[in-house]
């Protein structure tokens, strides 16, 4: 694991998807859209039927992704995207499936 430098540019944000999220290839999207944009982080189903990912970026990149995560990929009707800042000094290294 790397640390952030303490004068990073980075903004660390976690974030759950509420709707009909599961099952629709949800994941393996975020994890193609995240690549494109660059993003590093993760995302992973919750047993509640929700998805949790943590987006690791700068500002403008992860802005986009959260945009992104509004409408998901085709078949996916996604309810609600909460999402708070982290602090946090972990680097990720890519964004990944979990």
């Amino acid at each position: 694991m790397k640390k952030l430098s303490a004068n990073h540019a980075i903004e660390t944000v976690s974030v759950r998807i509420t709707g009909h999220v599961q099952g629709v290839g949800f994941r393996a999207a975020a994890v193609r859209q995240a690549h494109a944009m660059k993003i590093t982080g993760w995302v992973r189903n919750n047993t509640d039927s929700s998805v949790e990912a943590v987006l690791q970026g700068p500002h403008e990149q992860v802005d986009r992704m959260l945009s992104w995560l509004l409408t998901g990929p085709p078949g996916a009707r996604v309810a609600a995207v909460e999402s708070q800042e982290m602090h946090t000094e972990r680097y990720f290294d890519r964004f990944e499936q979990i």
